[in-house]
Formats: structure tokens, C-alpha cells, sequence
């Protein structure tokens, strides 16, 4: 069985920072030792930013599927850690690894959030759409919209924004955004 400090050293094991390393081992391995979450989790702190990149890739992996494909003793972790995931989404700046920050913003949106929530996580992804990093406002935009699913009072809102970044963003935001729209406003609607 695999002991708390096995899970921070394989996602220390990698060449650079942003390097995958052994990230998806460890999202295998959650999937398996689910009470191993906890300590998934706490590595998105850790002061190696090779770390906590990875693990950030990890739990992204984890929630792909939603929650409900997830052990339920994964939900249950992850719904306990929303306070202090919320609170890293709004903390994390410029000066964060953009890897993590990418990471959280399509992973937040997967979690059973409140209104309040919802509205807490699209103020700090709204931040992040006129980041330095191609990918952080790419992957905003991406979680803006997953946000809808949860607080469709976002929609106008969303939709202003993804109209705005869909003309004036990267070439990555533009082509995101376009994406997007067309789910949001098919062909003739408007």
C-alpha cells in the first residue's frame, strides 16, 4: 500500500516543472486508494512548483469524468475540499504556475458548487481571461462556460465575455471562444 509521502514524491519525479512526470500514475493510483485524495490535494501547496503542477494535472485527470464517475469517497474529499480549492483559484496570480492555474480552471467547474460558489470562481476565472499565458485564458474561458451548467444566470454574462475574447483574445482564445458560441448560439439564433 502506498504511504502519504509516496504520493508528493512520485509527482517530484519529472525534468522540469511542467513535465507530467508521474502525474497520471498518480491519478491512477487515487483512483484505487481513494483516501490517498487528501494528500493529492495538499501537494497543490507544496513550494516545488513541479509538484504542485503535477498534481494539479493529476486531479484535473481525476475529474474529467465528472464526479459522479469518481469513488464516492473521492466526491466526498473533493466536495470537503472546495473552500480551500476556491480560495487557491482566487489567491493564485500571474505568479503561480500557469500549469496549475490551467489545471484549476477546468477543474473547479466539475465540483458540486453552490451559487455563491459558482459566482466566487467565475470572478476569479474572469480575472485570469487577460492573462499573460495563452492556455490560463483559454482554459478561463473553458471554465466560465462549464460554470454555466451549475448557475445558468451566468449565461449573459458568460456569453458577453465570450464574445469579447473570441475577437480580441489570443489566437488560442479566439478559436476556444468560437467553439464555444456555436454550442451557445447555434446557426440562426441570436
Amino acid at each position: 500500500m502506498t504511504k502519504p509521502d509516496d504520493i508528493r514524491s512520485m509527482l517530484s519525479q519529472g525534468r522540469g516543472r511542467i513535465e507530467v512526470g508521474r502525474a497520471e500514475e498518480v491519478a491512477d493510483l487515487i483512483r484505487k486508494q481513494a483516501k490517498m485524495a487528501n494528500r493529492l490535494i495538499e501537494c497543490l501547496w507544496d513550494k516545488d512548483p513541479g509538484v504542485s503542477n503535477r498534481a494539479a494535472h493529476a486531479l484535473e485527470k481525476i475529474t474529467r469524468d465528472g464526479l459522479a464517475a469518481l469513488d464516492p469517497v473521492v466526491a466526498v474529499i473533493l466536495d470537503s475540499s472546495k473552500p480551500s480549492l476556491l480560495g487557491l483559484l482566487a489567491e493564485a496570480t500571474e505568479l503561480t504556475e500557469a500549469k496549475l492555474r490551467w489545471h484549476l480552471a477546468l477543474m473547479v467547474p466539475r465540483l458540486r458548487l453552490t451559487v455563491p460558489e459558482c459566482h466566487r470562481a467565475a470572478q476569479a476565472l474572469e480575472s485570469w481571461l487577460e492573462d499573460r499565458s495563452s492556455i490560463v485564458g483559454t482554459m478561463a474561458m473553458q471554465g466560465l462556460y462549464d460554470l454555466i451548467r451549475l448557475d445558468p444566470s451566468l449565461l449573459p454574462h458568460v456569453l458577453d465575455l465570450l464574445r469579447i475574447h473570441s475577437r480580441t483574445g489570443t489566437p488560442a482564445m479566439r478559436a476556444r471562444g468560437r467553439r464555444l458560441l456555436q454550442i451557445l448560439e447555434p446557426a440562426g439564433e441570436e
